[in-house]
């Protein structure tokens, strides 16, 4: 988690807002780490019920994947997703939450190849 989070520019200093999909062993270091390095950090999962865990591991929003007006409170406001989930998972599902020139680190094993649809968009 340290190394996408460098490598996307967390450690030059200027603030940012890091979005971190999947609540799990390795989302929460990668909480834990956006916010030791001074970020908001957007803790995103299917069900509120890793809210707590999330806070409690220092993320600073809270947004439920399943529910879109959750998803709306973030819209369009997140600056590097670090997506931790291991199963099959629709990529495009987060798209709506970057800011413009954000990125999304897919860091979760995914069996099925992600593909590109009819409008450019990954599937």
């Amino acid at each position: 988690m340290f190394s996408p989070i460098k490598h996307w520019g967390g450690l030059e200093g200027k603030k940012m807002t890091f979005g971190v999909v999947g609540i799990g062993g390795l989302g929460t270091m990668g909480v834990k780490i956006a916010r030791a390095a001074g970020h908001d950090v957007v803790a995103i999962s299917t069900s509120k019920n890793k809210e707590a865990v999330a806070k409690e591991k220092g993320a600073t929003h809270f947004v439920v994947s399943t529910d879109p007006e959750s998803m709306a409170t973030m819209r369009g406001k997140v600056d590097v997703i670090l997506a931790t989930i291991s199963a099959d998972h629709d990529v495009n599902h987060y798209m709506t939450l970057l800011a413009k020139k954000g990125t999304i680190v897919e860091l979760g094993l995914v069996m099925k190849p992600h593909t590109v649809g009819p409008l450019g968009l990954m599937y």
